[in-house]
């Protein structure tokens, strides 16, 4: 298990400080899928007591990051092909409409921001560090929905927002994914910039199709390991 540090919040409890901690790790990989979640060492690790750390468990387990296994207690949630088929299936529905959505509402000011975005995203592909890609990846995605003006829309992204950070995690791990990204990124520019609903929508749609594609493949990769 690799080591981390609490994720310091004055104004939450540390209840919560240690749920965000937790879900944080799990979201990006430090605490890997099947991952065992030993509370006396979380807590010494975290230097709190097991009660806090119990809590943020129980909670990972609502959020179906954390499972519960007979005998062996509680483990990072495995990545399954069912679970991010689920999640992209209403996202890829969603990015769709964005897209379209954004052609028609999307001001200059907000085209200018988001060609700047997938600029910045080219450049975080740069680094190496996946953790700086995923945040340039979420900021590109950020400016297209905002661009919408439609808060319940928003809400219903949000709420997918945790689980897509982890399969869009796994996605990024691998160098050989970035160069296609760049070019989806620079597509979904071009195609909001001419208004081209079809356009824009086909780029949205590849976009997902793509990332399940490849996420599809290391869970297979994964899992054929495990079993040799």
């Amino acid at each position: 298990m690799q080591q981390f540090k609490l994720d310091m919040d004055e104004f939450l409890p540390l209840r919560d400080v240690v749920f965000k901690t937790l879900r944080r790790a799990i979201l990006t990989g430090q605490l890997p899928p099947g991952e065992r979640l030993m509370e006396v060492h979380l807590s010494n690790q975290l230097g709190v007591s097991r009660t806090p750390v119990r809590e943020a468990i129980r909670k990972l387990e609502l959020e179906g990051l954390v499972t519960m296994v007979p005998r062996k207690g509680a483990q990072v949630a495995q990545i399954t092909e069912k679970s991010l088929k689920d999640v992209l299936e209403v996202r890829r529905a969603l990015d769709v409409f964005i897209a379209e959505l954004a052609c028609a509402r999307i001001t200059s000011e907000g085209l200018e921001e988001l060609k700047k975005a997938a600029g910045a995203f080219e450049e975080a592909t740069g680094t190496g560090d996946t953790a700086t890609m995923a945040r340039a990846d979420v900021e590109f995605h950020n400016i297209i929905m905002e661009s919408t003006g439609n808060e319940r829309l928003h809400q219903l992204v949000n709420n997918l927002a945790e689980q897509m950070y982890r399969y869009r995690f796994v996605y990024l791990t691998d160098p050989a994914n970035h160069k296609r990204l760049v070019e989806e990124h620079r597509m979904i520019y071009e195609a909001i910039l001419s208004r081209n609903r079809t356009a824009a929508a086909s780029a949205a749609r590849l976009h997902i199709d793509h990332q399940e594609e490849a996420v599809i493949e290391h869970i297979r990769l994964e899992n054929a390991g495990a079993d040799a």
